[in-house]
């Protein structure tokens, strides 16, 4: 595993293992199965409903909390302040841990200021090691920064060798965030699984275009998260620290970019008008 070191200084494993749509039911076992292989970062949140059964995949898979690397999310319905921080207390009583590692706002809508103010007392009282944003452009990335007092260390966005999200990333790392990959397999979208320059590339390493695409990201110093329902694609997944691409792979990957996002564009007047319907907000349906 290689690692990433956030701008407070703490370290985070350059890739994670996702919970995104995994039923609380089968949650549990499936977390204590990728962390059985190897993976030390867990990624969840409040609108997947599945914080209980990380908390106790953590409480039963034998690693030190301290090796892990836990991150959940602030859902909508519980921006602003005083929910905010009922809701954090929450999180950490089911995840049964005193602390998790990095806390991000999920979406930028609500009172997400009042949110962040609740995540920084949180961040000095010792309950989160590290503060971040998800889904959050560079315009409204920089008016948060301009008027917080902690700065976020990571923007969490759909990123994948399709959607490489270079123009938000340069004002992410402006102010010394990172970006981390939801959906870095873009859910095997434009043909990615077949796609012959990967499969060429696949070929030469002994990989799959699947890996070659996540060595991709992660050689690009991007945090990755990667989910999977079966122990031989965790396996898989993981399997991508032994081979480093050469900088003519690098840029031929680098000039497949498109830019465009292709599940979920938080910029979109009517996709979020069609997301949140009439009636406020609605739980989750994407990440």
């Amino acid at each position: 595993m290689e690692y990433v070191t956030l701008s407070n200084g703490v370290e985070m494993p350059i890739l994670g293992y996702g919970t995104y749509l995994v039923s609380p039911e089968e949650c549990e076992n499936l977390v204590i199965e990728a962390i059985a292989n190897g993976y030390r970062s867990i990624d969840t949140a409040q609108a997947y409903y599945n914080e209980e059964s990380v908390g106790n995949a953590i409480s039963k898979c034998g690693i030190p909390r301290e090796e892990l690397f836990l991150t959940t999310k602030v859902w909508v319905s519980e921006a602003g302040y005083e929910k905010a921080k009922a809701s954090i207390d929450e999180s950490l009583r089911k995840l049964q841990t005193d602390y998790v590692d990095l806390l991000l706002i999920h979406q930028p809508y609500g009172d997400y200021y009042g949110t962040w103010r609740a995540m920084e007392e949180a961040y000095k009282e010792g309950k989160v090691r590290a503060i971040g944003l998800s889904n959050f452009a560079a315009d409204r990335f920089i008016d948060l920064v301009t008027f917080s007092e902690v700065t976020p260390v990571m923007n969490q966005l759909e990123t994948h060798l399709f959607q490489q999200q270079k123009f938000n990333r340069k004002y992410i790392e402006k102010y010394g965030a990172l970006l981390e990959a939801w959906s870095p397999l873009a859910r095997g979208e434009n043909n990615m699984f077949s796609n012959p320059y990967l499969l060429e590339v696949g070929k030469k390493y002994n990989k799959s275009a699947g890996q070659v695409a996540l060595r991709f990201l992660v050689q690009n110093g991007i945090v990755t998260l990667v989910k999977s329902s079966t122990p031989e694609h965790m396996k898989e997944n993981i399997d991508i620290f032994d081979f480093v691409l050469s900088e003519e792979e690098m840029k031929t990957m680098e000039d497949m970019d498109e830019g465009v996002n292709f599940f979920m564009e938080h910029d979109n007047p009517e996709q979020m008008y069609n997301f949140f319907g009439n009636h406020g907000f609605i739980s989750a349906d994407e990440n």
